[in-house]
């Protein structure tokens, strides 16, 4: 089996490493995992890296992320989602009292740069341990705010649910480590009459979207052939990062990492020009090495001099 990215559209109802579980059983493979968790209840873009690409993982947690998101008012829970305990209702009296175009202010209020206090039942760790798992054990432990960035958020489709709790949907763009639970969760606070996501779905994953996403169930029906079909390349994945196509010789030196020189491969004029960091990897230095089929072989880096390339990975073309 190849290496590179499958793109899988999550089901609702299990664990992003289930999906790894799966995936791993269907494709016979060792190496496999994937390049963020999405909560069991949410569904949707899900990469998945494979073989060698397990190496390139890092280069998309950061990545810009896109959700459809569902928002209960009037209902907060201990996990500030629709799969946590109910800790606070608020009056009938108070909710029929929100109009849209109040929510919609408060909503769009959430657009830009600003902190965001993680959820306390997260993957996120203290002294080793994950917070939700402290949190189950009656550890609530709070983190310090963290730097997010919300790039577009919008509301829609303002109605009452079967329960008579207003609720809306909420398209967001968001930088990588930005909680949608806390999001409703602060949006039902600004409003002062609490919240929580009831439903998400992810639409973006960095440079994968939802168009690309193929259903779990659906690959494992498929023969393998068609599976890796579905490959995206480890080139392609990075296509951010600019390249330089080296040739045989080169080519030879840099599988066996031996040293390289910049008189050998000249840096790409996209690094030397750049003044911009890429939204996926936050790097100004990193550098694709290609043969002449395109296979990645090598990630690079000049080293301080300028004059000779670090390597951050080697590969087996």
């Amino acid at each position: 089996m190849k290496s590179g990215i499958l793109v899988v559209n999550k089901p609702k109802g299990i664990s992003s490493a289930r999906v790894v579980g799966r995936l791993k059983r269907l494709l016979r493979v060792k190496k496999i995992g994937h390049t963020g968790t999405l909560d069991p209840f949410a569904t949707g873009v899900l990469p998945i890296v494979v073989g060698q690409a397990t190496r390139i993982s890092k280069y998309f947690l950061k990545g810009v992320k896109g959700y459809y998101a569902q928002v209960t008012l009037g209902i907060e829970t201990d996990t500030c989602d629709c799969t946590g305990t109910v800790t606070h209702t608020a009056p009938s009296g108070l909710l029929t009292a929100l109009d849209s175009d109040q929510v919609k202010d408060v909503v769009t209020g959430f657009l830009g740069s600003q902190e965001q206090i993680p959820p306390a039942y997260s993957a996120l760790k203290h002294k080793g341990q994950p917070l939700y798992k402290l949190a189950r054990q009656g550890q609530i432990i709070t983190k310090p705010p963290r730097p997010i960035e919300i790039m577009s958020i919008a509301m829609e489709n303002f109605r009452m649910d079967s329960n008579g709790h207003p609720v809306f949907d909420m398209p967001v763009t968001c930088s990588g480590g930005t909680y949608i639970r806390s999001l409703a969760h602060d949006i039902g606070d600004a409003l002062g009459c609490g919240a929580h996501l009831s439903a998400l779905q992810r639409t973006r994953a960095g440079q994968f979207n939802i168009e690309h996403a193929v259903d779990l169930d659906l690959f494992e029906k498929m023969p393998s052939r068609d599976i890796e079909a579905r490959f995206i390349s480890m080139s392609q994945c990075l296509d951010f990062l600019p390249a330089i196509v080296a040739d045989s010789e080169t080519a030879g030196k840099v599988k066996y990492g031996q040293p390289l020189s910049v008189a050998e491969i000249p840096m790409p004029d996209a690094l030397l020009n750049s003044g911009d960091k890429n939204e996926s990897q936050n790097s100004l230095s990193d550098i694709r090495v290609l043969d002449f089929d395109e296979n990645l072989l090598a990630i690079v880096t000049p080293d301080k001099s300028g004059q000779t390339y670090k390597y951050c990975c080697v590969f087996n073309a």
